[in-house]
């Protein structure tokens, strides 16, 4: 099958809202943080991948389309292995992606790296390792630091990926620029705005699974 549709922009900018707006769009099954919790087993392919193995076949295997991290952050990598993939780059402003991270994604790491569920103790591992350590050299509190890479990646994905392949996203314009730049057809339901800061928090208060 392969991906048809590679986020490229880092959680807290509007994933899963992209997420299930591409499937409602046509687009079967979409790749999210959310899948490794389903699919503990993708803990290890993800730290395989970081290792320069090429494990995409497997790990995507039934899904046309992956945003959120930790795809975000080998995107350089899946827009050569899916050249034909569009690459969706999520926008928000970066001072307010930080605020947001740093209450919802960074807290959750932290206050989950010594957790006694092994499953969810590995899956915090991993994405230590990914993101706080490989994309954030480690520190997750220092806040000019986190925006400027933040900033960087976006430019980084501006100027290497291909305008033709290229979609900016903006989740606050709804469904008709990307319906337009993906050629599909605008659906009658309203476009889904989900997973904000307070239901984010909310389920990872009261359950280890924040994608239900």
């Amino acid at each position: 099958m392969g991906l048809k549709v590679i986020g490229a922009n880092f959680g807290r900018t509007a994933t899963m809202s992209l997420k299930q707006g591409l499937e409602m769009l046509g687009f079967e099954k979409c790749y999210h943080m959310s899948e490794v919790v389903v699919h503990p087993e993708h803990t290890d392919l993800w730290l395989d991948a970081w290792r320069g193995m090429d494990i995409w076949k497997s790990l995507f295997a039934g899904y046309q389309a992956a945003v959120d991290w930790p795809t975000a952050a080998f995107w350089p990598q899946l827009m050569l292995v899916y050249p034909e993939a569009k690459i969706v780059l999520s926008i928000r402003d970066a001072e307010e992606w930080y605020a947001s991270a740093v209450n919802t994604i960074f807290q959750s790491m932290d206050s989950n790296l010594l957790a006694q569920d092994e499953s969810l103790r590995t899956r915090i591992e991993m994405l230590k390792e990914i993101i706080v350590d490989g994309t954030f050299d480690g520190d997750l509190r220092d806040r000019d630091k986190c925006i400027k890479i933040y900033k960087e990646n976006i430019e980084k994905c501006r100027s290497e990926v291909p305008s033709d392949r290229l979609i900016e996203f903006d989740a606050s314009l709804g469904w008709k620029p990307l319906c337009h730049a993906l050629g599909c057809k605008i659906p009658t339901k309203p476009f889904p705005h989900v997973n904000k800061a307070a239901e984010f928090a909310d389920r990872w208060r009261h359950q280890k699974d924040p994608s239900q």
